[in-house]
């Protein structure tokens, strides 16, 4: 709750990105081709491409990367956004891209700046030969470092371009992991990239790592994670004598008893042998990591700061699972999964590694369960795993359940607003990419189905009301019921009236929700569950045609009327259904459905309840179906005339109430009801509603009455001869009450 406000910078960054269309505009490009045939004839290519709107603009290199991270967090990175970073407008010395769907048109524009440091990870639409093809001659004579970790040396027309690695002659760091990558062209790495101090060939089809002594005088940092077939790993990484980042971890790879690993441990505890290591990863070496050999290992690596045996059984060892044990190498940072600091550092060192990260979000769910305060610090690390790995379901489902007990209660209080909204963010991701999964939607309804998260903080809430609705109807489980209904209740009356007709009027939706207001009709069971569902129908329907038509269509009216009878002065849900109805009545092409005498009869009775809820949205009702005029009253029961007396009774009886009852989007619904010609009595209605509203939150209310012209229509009704005297008196109140408030 601390933290300090962003600075301009990032904010200024955050809402480019968000609004870039504002900023850019879409350029034609037109290119001829001529086809090689005799009888070709020449054709044109049309491919939309951004520029700037502002020709003159120009981003310093820092600007123009942190707008170029921002596009690929938000994943708006594509062909067309990547054309605004021309060295007219831009400059990039470092580019860093991953997870995107860029192609050689795209990166092309790489050519127009001077690269040092590129990093394109796991690209499937362009192959590490075009991405080299994409760079200037000064790029590739002057590139330190570079990152094509599963990304393919193979093109399209599968040739193959391994070769070309070896042009990058002053590379200092080289990251191949999980690519083609063989045994000849490893050996030409080696023989040719003379300054390489970092490699990675993690997951790689080289066999043989001998030909890395070349590089003996250079080398400082060596992954070779996943090769469970290489051999000679013990010769070379005994001549390695400067290496002090080694890891030999297996991830998506097994250990199988390999006679080359197993000898690299005896090796290692030797005090000669790579004196000056710093960080050693032996992840996934499960049973092989016993103590005797750590102890060892420590003893003779005095340098030694950070240690992987992630998967290990050595993890839940005392010795480095109990931080207040004598033993305890307080000196490392161990990552592993025996207690809350290896679990930390493994969230944070492996976010690449969905397999340990999932065992990492398993163990921190068994620990969050007992936490009694509030953990910012854990909560922060688990949101980029979720973003690193969104399409890993493991990764999510115990991503989602650590969400939830790190915010149930009151913990969310103490947590930062940015960070929820970073929080819900990835949460609405997860029910996306696995809409089926009963588990990580429950999960997801769980953290999201809180006051402070849907009231404080702020996040898309239109797309979280229509996962939340799809969650819904997807399954039948009586918690996820109640946390969907919950949550779209407030949330309806949060979006714009625009999406409130596109969630209200899908029918699955509405049938979904009428079927369980049905369900407790049934069992006359007014339940918690029905209060919120009614709620979510009410403000659903809230100035939107739409949403009504579709709840008349699904006979809701007729359900609405039986609710009322069975729940007779249950005064909170005597609320909500006749505020729903009132929505309904404020429709002119749809109120006449609410013409029914069975109907009347309840509004007859509900408008002399003690509860001024349930009055006044009997008498909204009353006055919208009086306010078509006598032609269009036709029941037998009730004489207009009468129900106008009635509700006359109703609103001079009433007394103002201390709490704020109603809230409106707008004031349009009443403008028809202060015609001059209009029934006084459908008038005194509105006008007490609009004084009502206007006294208890002057600041919203008297701007929104000027802002929408509702005042032109309360001056005509005082110069009107024909006025009230009563409704003069009101309508002279409120405009008043404007007049000091706007």
């Amino acid at each position: 709750m601390y933290e300090s406000p962003d600075i301009l910078e990032d904010v200024c960054l955050e809402v480019v990105s968000d609004n870039i269309l504002t900023y850019i505009e879409p350029i034609e490009l037109k290119e001829s081709l001529d086809d090689s045939s005799e009888d070709s004839e020449s054709w044109e290519v049309f491919d939309l491409k951004y520029k700037f709107k502002d020709p003159e603009i120009f981003l310093i290199k820092e600007i123009s990367e942190k707008l170029l991270k921002k596009f690929g967090e938000k994943r708006l990175l594509c062909d067309p956004i990547l054309n605004i970073f021309t060295q007219q407008n831009t400059k990039l010395k470092n580019f860093k891209v991953r997870n995107c769907r860029v192609t050689k048109s795209g990166l092309q524009i790489l050519k127009q700046h001077k690269i040092v440091n590129l990093e394109c990870v796991n690209m499937k639409k362009i192959g590490i030969g075009d991405i080299l093809d994409c760079l200037n001659e000064w790029s590739i004579e002057n590139l330190i470092s570079a990152n094509f970790a599963k990304c393919s040396f193979i093109d399209k027309s599968r040739y193959n371009f391994m070769v070309r690695i070896t042009h990058l002659v002053n590379l200092r760091s080289l990251n191949l992991a999980y690519t083609e990558l063989n045994q000849k062209v490893f050996e030409y790495i080696c023989e040719d990239l003379k300054h390489l101090e970092k490699l990675d060939i993690s997951g790689t089809q080289v066999v043989d790592l001998r030909p890395l002594t070349q590089r003996v005088s250079t080398l400082t940092s060596l992954s070779i994670c996943d090769l469970s077939s290489a051999e000679y790993i013990p010769q070379t990484v005994e001549n390695l004598k400067g290496l002090r980042c080694l890891d030999v971890s297996f991830f998506m790879d097994k250990i199988d008893n390999s006679p080359s690993h197993q000898n690299l441990l005896t090796l290692l505890e030797d005090p000669n042998i790579v004196p000056e290591l710093a960080l050693l990863d032996l992840s996934g070496w499960k049973e092989y990591i016993h103590r005797q050999f750590l102890v060892k290992l420590i003893e003779t690596h005095p340098k030694l700061q950070v240690l992987g045996i992630v998967l290990c059984s050595a993890t839940f060892d005392p010795m480095f699972s109990d931080i207040c044990g004598v033993d305890y190498p307080r000196h490392l940072n161990i990552a592993g999964l025996g207690n809350e600091e290896q679990i930390k550092v493994t969230l944070t060192k492996y976010k690449e590694k969905h397999t340990y990260i999932q065992k990492a979000l398993y163990h921190l769910f068994q620990l969050t369960s007992s936490f009694h305060e509030a953990r910012p610090d854990m909560f922060n690390l688990v949101l980029p795993v979720m973003e690193a790995h969104c399409n890993i379901f493991g990764v999510q489902l115990a991503a989602t359940a650590c969400l939830y007990n790190l915010t149930r209660g009151e913990l969310s209080k103490n947590i930062h607003p940015k960070a929820l909204s970073r929080g819900v963010h990835m949460t609405l991701y997860a029910m996306e990419y696995f809409p089926e999964e009963f588990q990580l939607q429950k999960n997801s309804l769980l953290t999201l189905c809180s006051d402070r998260i849907l009231q404080d903080v702020n996040f898309d809430k239109f797309r979280c009301a229509k996962l939340v609705l799809d969650a819904l109807c997807q399954f039948e489980d009586v918690n996820m019921d109640r946390m969907a209904v919950a949550i779209c209740s407030i949330l309806a009356a949060k979006v714009s009236t625009d999406e409130t007709s596109k969630l209200g009027a899908r029918p699955e939706y509405m049938r979904k929700l009428l079927t369980m207001v049905r369900r407790r009709v049934d069992t006359m069971v007014a339940d918690i569950t029905l209060k919120f569902t009614l709620s979510a129908l009410w403000n659903l329907t809230d100035e939107c045609a739409a949403t009504c038509k579709v709840f008349l269509e699904n006979k809701g009216e007729d359900l609405f009327l039986c609710a009322l009878k069975i729940f007779r002065n249950n005064s909170a849900i005597e609320t909500k259904v006749l505020g729903l109805l009132n929505n309904i009545a404020e429709v002119p092409k749809l109120r006449k459905n609410l013409l029914m005498d069975t109907l009347m009869d309840e509004l007859s009775d509900l408008l002399l309840s003690e509860n001024i809820d349930v009055s006044y949205f009997a008498a909204g009702i009353v006055a919208h179906l009086a306010s078509d005029g006598p032609d269009q009253w036709d029941l037998k029961n009730h004489a207009r005339d009468d129900m106008l007396e009635e509700l006359k009774n109703a609103v001079t009886n009433w007394k103002v109430p201390e709490s704020e009852m109603v809230a409106y989007r707008s004031f349009k619904p009443f403008f028809s009801l202060l015609k001059v010609n209009m029934d006084y009595q459908v008038q005194l209605w509105a006008v007490w509603a609009i004084h009502y509203v206007c006294t208890k939150n002057p600041k919203r209310y008297c701007q929104m009455l000027r802002e929408e012209t509702g005042h032109t229509l309360l001056s005509d009704l005082i110069e009107f001869e024909g006025s009230h005297q009563e409704i003069k008196r009101i309508c002279t109140e409120i405009l008043q009450t404007t007049e000091i408030s706007v």
